[in-house]
């Protein structure tokens, strides 16, 4: 449901409030980035870090017509500021030199996940949008960290299927329209995914040795594998 706002003798058009929002969140992105200058160090940096925030914005513009974005989908848009971060020190490996920032907002972008919801059902603005939003950004989140893990630890490609997994199952929905079906609430799915991320944290931190970094993103890819494997078998059987 969108976001109840009061009434105005002259009210904005809704992809304008929207847009402004975006706006306020690119302000944010260039403050951050200036604030935390180690992750974003040169003009490649910047511009990975803007791609990822432009494109989020222009999927939000055009999924989202109902103008503001209500406090919930403004959490989420704040994640989303962290998650370009995130993406923009990967280049050029800036992140290496500044590993235990990028983790603290790679863990701060983790930490939101929750809040996002738990505003959303104390303001009753729930939507199909912004619970699709929210699994959006932790799908890309969790790749990034992939992406990290094999330049900082030096792990095979396999890493990859950690982030992918999610990408892989809706791509397989196309010829089988049957996994496209609602799933019912889960604590072991939320448990799994959390679990994907704090293993792949931990596999990040510079006390890890590389061994136990790629036990913990095997152990990471295997939990996903049967969760998948669980939801997957559940949806054939009653397609």
């Amino acid at each position: 449901m969108p976001p109840v706002s009061n009434s105005s003798p002259f009210p904005l058009p809704k992809r304008l409030c929207s847009s402004i929002e975006l706006l306020v969140g690119a302000l944010l992105l260039a403050g951050l980035g200036t604030l935390l200058a180690p992750l974003l160090p040169g003009a490649a940096n910047w511009w990975v870090a803007i791609a990822f925030y432009a494109l989020i914005s222009g999927l939000v513009l055009v999924f989202w017509p109902h103008g503001p974005l209500g406090w919930a989908n403004r959490v989420t848009l704040g994640r989303a500021v962290l998650v370009a971060l995130v993406a923009g020190a990967l280049v050029n490996d800036a992140f290496i030199d500044a590993i235990w920032l990028w983790l603290g907002v790679s863990v701060i972008a983790l930490l939101l996940d929750g809040v996002d919801g738990w505003i959303a059902r104390r303001t009753r603005c729930h939507s199909s949008f912004g619970a699709r939003f929210d699994m959006e950004l932790d799908a890309l989140l969790i790749m990034l960290l992939c992406v990290g893990l094999i330049m900082e630890e030096g792990l095979g490609l396999w890493v990859l299927l950690i982030g992918g997994m999610r990408y892989l199952f809706v791509a397989a929905s196309l010829p089988f329209p049957w996994l496209e079906a609602p799933l019912n609430d889960s604590y072991r799915r939320k448990a799994v995914c959390v679990w994907q991320v704090v293993a792949m944290l931990l596999a990040l931190t510079p006390l890890t040795s590389p061994l136990l970094a790629g036990l913990l993103a095997f152990s990471a890819l295997v939990t996903l594998i049967y969760s998948f494997g669980v939801d997957i078998k559940w949806l054939y059987q009653h397609r």
